[in-house]
């Protein structure tokens, strides 16, 4: 069953027994070109802190000191967010002041749909794109040091990984699909609310949305 244009669902990052990133979102659209999601800038948004001030960029949560899922206001961009069905990454849209301002391509697991939202896990990679589709990788360090670890992925995972990242950059550079300015003019009903984080939102759910 496909989420209601309108709804506002939840994002997630698990990792292991945690999660790592929550997300509130509006659906746009839920169809045969994937799950197409938006949130505004002033929204809120969760990731997994401990007490000494690291996010899992820094420490992988199994080495965390008493980790916790910690509300911030997501900032300076508007984000359109397309999430294909079956795929290893999602992409970003970013708006600054209705401007379009560029794509990010966030490489993760094929999403879980659950009844209040979606759950993947994010594969570290990522790649910047400028508008003129001038690209780069990031945190690709992270990733790096991330192979072998039991909570992460192996060499030969990392292998396609960094295949599929490759992938993506060649349609980047060929301005195909998804790259190909669709979504770029994208206007937000100016009525929606700015989402806030409800407690019942910051955790997973084991019911399934099929």
């Amino acid at each position: 069953m496909a989420f209601e244009a309108g709804q506002v669902i939840t994002r997630r990052y698990l990792r292991g027994q945690w999660c790592t990133w929550v997300q509130p979102m509006r659906v746009i659209s839920d169809d045969e070109m994937g799950l197409l999601l938006w949130q505004a800038a002033g929204s809120d948004f969760a990731r997994l802190i401990d007490a000494d001030g690291n996010t899992p960029h820094e420490v992988t949560p199994d080495q965390m000191r008493d980790p916790k899922l910690t509300v911030h206001t997501w900032q300076s961009y508007d984000v359109l967010l397309l999430m294909p069905a079956n795929a290893n990454y999602s992409v970003w849209w970013f708006f600054q002041e209705g401007n379009f301002a560029g794509w990010y391509v966030n490489l993760e697991e094929p999403y879980v749909r659950r009844h209040n939202g979606v759950e993947t896990i994010d594969l570290v990679l990522d790649i910047v794109v400028t508008p003129q589709r001038q690209w780069k990788w990031k945190d690709a360090d992270e990733f790096d040091r991330r192979i072998g670890h039991p909570l992460y992925f192996d060499s030969a995972a990392a292998d396609a990984i960094r295949a599929e990242g490759e992938r993506l950059t060649k349609l980047i550079e060929a301005g195909d699909c998804p790259f190909d300015g669709i979504h770029t003019d994208f206007r937000p009903n100016p009525e929606w609310p700015l989402l806030q984080l409800s407690d019942d939102m910051k955790f997973p759910s084991t019911a399934r949305h099929d």
